[in-house]
């Protein structure tokens, strides 16, 4: 009797503990709607343009016909995919994909960082400003311009050699030399993206507690000991995601810059998957997208792979993850 008088009283004592909180959290979203709304529209446009599209990706396992469409094309199953590992130019391009990633990752990603710690220590604040404006400038100058600078600048007329010539050089064909590819890819990226990428680090160098640095400096450690000892600690979880992040896209180098700076004396260097691909697939005088779908598949289910294993490393030694 009393049990029930108390639930007469009471009604919501009777609610189990889970619809309650149900209820709470419907409640608070009523309430901030217009937040959630907002939270829609970035929603939306994954789904619209990320997840349903992967449907498309049925094609690498048919023989697509635009007349036939997507679904009644004929299933020609792993066909295509043993025709890309069977080919000729697998191992060269996959090769060059993963040596131009690599080398790309091992300089290009500890680029900005440096660069962050570098302009956090700059005591004049109208002077790094100005350093940060001038170095993520080019971000912003399209991949067709940055293509062309470096052809003006390294072509056998161009200022470098004119330079080697002046000081009693010999002029060097370095887009025709297969050997220099790879470094003329890989700095003139770090040029073209570090600054833009230290904006990121030093945002997580300005959540570092002052204070650190004030009892750093009074134990009387030198600027290099608080840059191994607070600064880096202190930016290493943004270091693991980004660079996870990475690895993920390690086989999506890119064609852009590849194709703008590929030339027939370069190519045995410079013909990565993305390029092999470009000309395979889509602009070869019978394209096959079959089989260009075939072969972008394989490089996400690469992808997939890699940010999952750097992703599992990464808990267990630093306790930070994507997931």
């Amino acid at each position: 009797m009393l049990n029930q008088a108390k639930a007469q009283l009471h009604p919501s004592a009777n609610v189990p503990v889970s619809a309650k909180s149900r209820f709470k959290k419907l409640k608070k979203m009523g309430e901030n709607w217009q937040l959630y709304s907002l939270l829609l529209i970035p929603f939306v446009y994954v789904i619209v343009f990320h997840y349903i599209p992967m449907t498309g990706l049925v094609i690498a396992f048919k023989n697509y016909n635009v007349v036939q469409g997507v679904f009644n094309s004929k299933w020609v199953g792993l066909a295509h995919f043993e025709r890309f590992f069977n080919s000729y130019d697998f191992w060269n391009v996959l090769k060059n994909t993963l040596t131009l990633s690599v080398y790309n990752l091992v300089v290009g990603f500890p680029a900005p960082i440096i660069l962050a710690l570098c302009i956090n220590y700059l005591p004049s604040k109208r002077f790094k400003k100005l350093l940060q404006m001038t170095t993520y400038a080019p971000h912003f100058i399209s991949i067709v311009v940055i293509a062309g600078i470096i052809v003006q600048l390294l072509s056998r007329e161009g200022l470098v050699n004119n330079m080697l010539v002046a000081l009693g050089g010999e002029r060097i064909n370095f887009l025709g030399t297969p050997e220099f590819f790879k470094s003329i890819y890989v700095f003139s990226g770090v040029w073209q993206q570090a600054g833009w990428g230290s904006i990121i680090y030093l945002a997580a160098l300005s959540g570092i507690d002052p204070q650190l640095h004030e009892a750093a400096r009074m134990d009387g450690a030198n600027k290099l000991r608080r840059i191994w000892h607070i600064d880096i600690p202190g930016i290493l979880p943004t270091i693991v995601i980004l660079l996870i992040m990475d690895v993920g896209r390690i086989m999506n180098i890119g064609f852009q810059k590849v194709l703008l700076l590929q030339n027939p004396l370069n190519v045995s260097t410079s013909e990565v998957i993305d390029t092999y691909v470009y000309k395979v697939g889509i602009i070869s005088g019978m394209p096959n997208f079959s089989y260009a779908a075939a072969i972008g598949l394989f490089k996400s289910i690469i992808g997939v792979i890699l940010i999952i294993a750097v992703n599992r490393i990464a808990r267990k030694v630093n306790d930070t993850s994507l997931w």
